[in-house]
């Protein structure tokens, strides 16, 4: 069992490690709180705004993959017209133009949060 396998092995069961001690530790205090007499609604205060998660999730994806889009636009007309090295203003371009886009998009998503 050489190192090739090792590796993909690890990350299964570190992936799997940290999904049980999530779900485990939720139940647990869960189960305290129940105990306790809390009231159980509490526990649904989170889900009552479920669709505007993935929402903003989209609307953010989207903005980032068209400033991604608009970058490398960006960096091919400027490697084409000038003489700079392309190893340097593609990363370059397309982080700023991706960093640009998430703000859009984090703008935008408050926006739509404000509506809901």
């Amino acid at each position: 069992m050489g190192p090739q396998v090792l590796v993909p092995l690890s990350l299964f069961a570190m992936i799997f490690g940290i999904v049980y001690l999530i779900y485990s530790t939720r139940n647990r205090e869960r189960l305290a709180l129940i105990e306790k007499g809390v009231d159980a609604s509490i526990f649904l205060n989170g889900r009552s705004k479920g669709g505007s998660v993935w929402k903003i999730f989209v609307v953010n994806l989207a903005f980032l993959l068209i400033g991604s889009g608009v970058g490398i636009f960006l960096a091919l007309l400027i490697t084409t017209y000038t003489s700079l090295n392309n190893g340097a203003v593609y990363p370059s371009i397309i982080f700023i133009m991706a960093g640009i886009g998430l703000l859009v998009g984090f703008k935008t998503a408050k926006d739509l949060d404000k509506e809901e």
